[in-house]
């Protein structure tokens, strides 16, 4: 039986371009302590994706801003490498108001820009995450009417009526609210009605090979469907080819995001 060593020694050595593997490597695995120190010395980024209207020239609605980290050497790590670790830690914490920081920063030196921010329900009642979201909307008249904030929905599920209350409460700013990975997992539709997010965001795997899966058709159109139903607009993620946004098309969806319409970049497009 053939024994494959899956230290972060050795897949730096077999991956030495792995941004990731190449910190994990010099830091002993040790996720926690690269988080802390990035954070600790500004070594955080947002990369931006955009959000383009399913009709209309396919114009861009919106862009995505995502968080990424940089290692000694200035390298992105993207958040999936790290984010699932520290999720539920305080550290998840710091990321989302890191965030939100640079989100609100983006906005405040782009007048024409309308960004969305991931966040989990987690940080809403996050000090930092608080403030920074305030003192936002403080210093900059209106701002609140080009911010998204994208709630993950299992953090959502978890805790319907702080989110609730947390909508409730910076909605009148012009917040628009996002439900993040929509369909994934069990989702408590019972909740849609009280949450009354503005829009949804279907989820990558639904979206993957719609033109050709049935199951998907199915799935999406009903999730679609559902968005609608509550006054939500459809947004699906993860579209990489022309055939799934043509299919998209025709079944509805107010959005799309995916490589199909640009990666994500640390450049507006």
């Amino acid at each position: 039986m053939a024994v494959f060593d899956t230290s972060a020694e050795v897949l730096a050595r077999n991956n030495p371009t792995d941004p990731l593997q190449h910190a994990l490597a010099s830091r002993e695995a040790d996720i926690p302590r690269l988080v802390t120190e990035a954070l600790a010395q500004d070594r955080a980024r947002l990369v931006f994706m955009p959000v383009v209207a399913a009709s209309g020239g396919q114009r861009i609605a919106f862009h995505e801003g995502l968080i990424r980290l940089l290692d000694e050497n200035g390298r992105l790590i993207p958040a999936g490498s790290f984010m699932a670790e520290v999720e539920e830690t305080g550290l998840g914490r710091d990321i989302d108001a890191t965030a939100l920081r640079l989100g609100i920063n983006m906005l405040q030196v782009n007048p024409h820009l309308r960004l969305a921010i991931n966040m989990s329900a987690r940080s809403i009642g996050d000090g930092t995450f608080r403030r920074t979201l305030e003192d936002g909307i403080r210093r900059t008249p209106r701002i609140g009417e080009r911010l998204i904030l994208e709630i993950s929905k299992n953090s959502a599920m978890l805790m319907p009526e702080v989110v609730i209350r947390f909508m409730a409460e910076f909605r009148p700013h012009g917040i628009t609210f996002a439900l993040d990975d929509f369909g994934a997992g069990l989702t408590a539709f019972r909740y849609l009605r009280d949450f009354l997010f503005d829009m949804v965001k279907i989820d990558t795997i639904f979206i993957r090979g719609i033109h050709a899966s049935p199951d998907n058709q199915v799935v999406t159109e009903a999730l679609v469907s559902v968005a609608h139903q509550f006054g939500m607009f459809a947004v699906a993620e993860g579209v990489e080819t022309a055939d799934e946004a043509a299919f998209l098309q025709e079944l509805g969806v107010d959005c799309l995001q995916g490589y199909l319409f640009g990666v994500p970049s640390g450049v507006i497009s």
